[in-house]
């Protein structure tokens, strides 16, 4: 028997609640106006960066975002705008906050989500350009038919080869396993993945690449490799000041080859 997660999935037919409707009622809730976000948003799971641009550039929450679940942050770095959510953690969170921000204006996503290694590629910290995610989570179920991994779309993968080889950071390429259950991770998961050559393993990627190809939106990904899953001393550091700097560096790098390719992108918040 196929599991329920598995059963009774209709691709190509349209979901009758949507991203569009939810922060319809909540502005209509909230009495708030109508707005867009930056055309380049950031996803920052564990809000290290978040915080980080708190403190050093005192940024505050935009009063015109409407989800009910998050914080949206509008801030500048090396030039650029963007927008950011922290803390939204997991395939779900993350996909369901993706969802509000295309339907509020972003243009294009970046992910920068803390891993755990499986295959050593040195010493943590450092960064893998996800090219490819294991689908053990649920989310990406919903989105695409049922395979083993979600992937980059081809073009991201192919415009990102030439901007990250002037990264001021250690930046790898390859594949992750997605998890909706961190402390779940087996030695015989852990062994399994080594052998499919996967290099890190997070608990976002799959779904929210799995949400990209469905909806034809530009979604990136970086896995920031930052422990041993704590089997060893001094582990979960990510360098000076969080890791911030060094991922907002690789976020600018993916920001301006994008916007290279569509010039007519705005830096801009937006107002509808």
């Amino acid at each position: 028997m196929r599991p329920p997660i598995l059963s009774n999935k209709r691709f190509s037919e349209p979901a009758v609640f949507t991203p569009e409707n939810l922060l319809r009622e909540a502005r209509r809730q909230k009495s708030l106006p109508r707005a867009s976000v930056p055309s380049v948003c950031l996803l920052d799971p564990d809000g290290d960066i978040v915080r980080w641009l708190v403190g050093t550039q005192g940024i505050e929450p935009d009063p015109a975002w409407a989800c009910y679940h998050t914080e949206l942050y509008t801030f500048r770095y090396q030039g650029m705008g963007f927008g950011i959510i922290g803390c939204a953690v997991g395939a779900s969170f993350a996909v369901l906050v993706a969802e509000e921000l295309f339907a509020s204006g972003c243009e294009l996503l970046i992910s920068v989500t803390s891993a755990g290694q499986i295959l050593p590629m040195g010493a943590p910290p450092y960064f893998v350009l996800i090219e490819k995610a294991l689908r053990d989570e649920g989310t990406s179920y919903h989105y695409l038919p049922p395979a083993d991994f979600s992937h980059i779309a081809p073009e991201l993968l192919s415009m990102l080869g030439g901007a990250l080889a002037q990264a001021p950071v250690t930046v790898h390429r390859g594949a992750v396993w997605t998890t909706d259950a961190p402390f779940r991770e087996t030695k015989t998961a852990i062994a399994h993945a080594r052998d499919l050559g996967i290099l890190a393993v997070e608990m976002e990627a799959a779904a929210l690449y799995a949400f990209a190809q469905a909806r034809q939106k530009a979604v990136i990904c970086f896995a920031h490799v930052t422990n041993q899953m704590a089997q060893a001393g001094d582990d979960f550091e990510k360098g000076v000041d969080g890791g911030s700097r060094d991922a907002l560096r690789l976020v600018v790098l993916a920001a301006r080859a994008w916007r290279a390719r569509r010039p007519r992108s705005s830096e801009s918040h937006r107002k509808a």
